[in-house]
């Protein structure tokens, strides 16, 4: 008998679930699908920012993004689609990335200018004007009393621009009178306090303006917590030979409680109620030096970072001093060894040239990189020395 005879067909196996394939998801597609949704992501955070930042509170949120992200996130996602095999998905993807490249290219907060040899400042001239501004965190109360002296003598500026001249207890800003210390450290110099702002100056001060919520606040009989809140913008004039230069102290309010858990209500309160303060600060700022003719510096703590809306003002209406520095990424605050951030900016206006610009190491007392100047006004025929 032959057994291939009485042998009964049987039907061909069709695979168990375990071994179907479903052929429209593959490694070869799946990877451009998850590059697409990181982009689109990324695209969510970073475009509506152009149109809202500054302009609608909840997006100081999303402005916290280290301002770097809007240059690294592009370029490594870009760097991902040369693996993509498909041609037509890997160009698709490309030139969205690139559009994302572009659109966020103002706002990392690179200084361009230092990547482009020989395009340093002028030389300072021998009456070049040295400037120090700078956060001090409490000023005195959280170090050893008289290292913050040690720190600003070694500096040996014209011009110290000060912020945080206060203390911190029980969660609450207060009150500090360290003046007598101050002017015994820096005999020579002029001291001018307004609220938590400190400048001092080598040169004669002529006038002390009040600017914008600070207007009401120059009797001494208003309680310091009020001065303190209003004034966030300390201008001085002050007489240099042959010119008269506006300094402008600044330490806008910082626009969230970190103390605050951001599953709470008042975490998101306090952003929308402090919204309002700082475009009042802003805006009162960007007026006063629109309105001033002479020659002026504005320098300090914004607490705001390149990506955001908030510095659009200033920045169309004066220059930034980095573009003096050799640091192709000014980065001046951020918790650890290593800022990502920059809150610290000078600008100037008027002819008034900078011809050096660093951001230097706080020595361990205070959070914040402080900004060290060299400027000087440009030489004008006939300039007047007052106004």
């Amino acid at each position: 008998m032959n057994p291939a005879v009485n042998q009964v067909a049987r039907p061909a196996e069709s695979p168990g679930p375990e071994r179907a394939v479903n052929p429209a998801v593959t490694p070869r597609t799946a990877f451009p699908r998850v590059l697409a949704s990181a982009a689109a992501g990324w695209a969510l955070l970073a475009l509506p920012g152009l149109f809202l930042s500054g302009a609608w509170w909840p997006w100081l949120l999303p402005d916290l993004v280290p301002p770097l992200a809007f240059l690294a996130v592009p370029l490594a996602l870009l760097a991902l689609c040369a693996v993509v095999r498909d041609r037509v998905r890997r160009r698709r993807l490309a030139g969205a990335l690139a559009v994302l490249l572009l659109a966020g290219a103002g706002r990392a907060g690179v200084n361009w200018g230092a990547l482009v040899p020989g395009g340093g400042p002028a030389p300072a001239p021998a009456t070049a004007l040295r400037v120090f501004s700078w956060n001090t965190l409490y000023w005195d109360t959280t170090d050893d009393p008289s290292a913050i002296h040690r720190f600003l003598r070694a500096k040996d500026a014209d011009v110290y621009l000060l912020q945080e001249y206060l203390a911190r207890e029980d969660g609450k800003h207060t009150e500090i009178d360290r003046s007598a210390a101050l002017r015994a450290a820096f005999p020579g110099y002029e001291v001018v306090v307004r609220g938590e702002l400190v400048t001092l100056s080598r040169f004669p001060v002529v006038a002390t303006p009040a600017v914008g919520p600070g207007q009401a606040t120059d009797d001494r009989s208003v309680p310091w917590r009020e001065r303190f809140e209003r004034n966030k913008v300390l201008r001085t004039d002050i007489a240099l030979p042959g010119s008269v230069v506006s300094f402008y102290n600044v330490h806008v309010p910082v626009q969230l409680d970190v103390e605050r858990s951001p599953l709470s209500g008042d975490f998101y309160r306090v952003v929308r109620d402090t919204d309002p303060v700082r475009k009042e600060h802003y805006a009162a700022l960007l007026a006063d030096v629109r309105a001033n003719p002479r020659p002026l510096l504005v320098s300090g703590d914004f607490n705001t970072t390149p990506a955001m809306g908030d510095l659009d003002g200033l920045r169309g209406a004066l220059a930034d001093a980095a573009t003096a520095s050799d640091e192709v990424l000014p980065v001046s605050w951020g918790p650890g060894p290593l800022p990502l951030w920059r809150l610290d900016w000078t600008f100037t206006g008027g002819a008034l040239r900078v011809h050096r610009y660093a951001l230097t190491d706080p020595g361990g007392l205070s959070d914040h990189r402080g900004q060290e100047l060299l400027v000087s006004p440009a030489p004008t025929a006939g300039r007047a020395g007052g106004r």
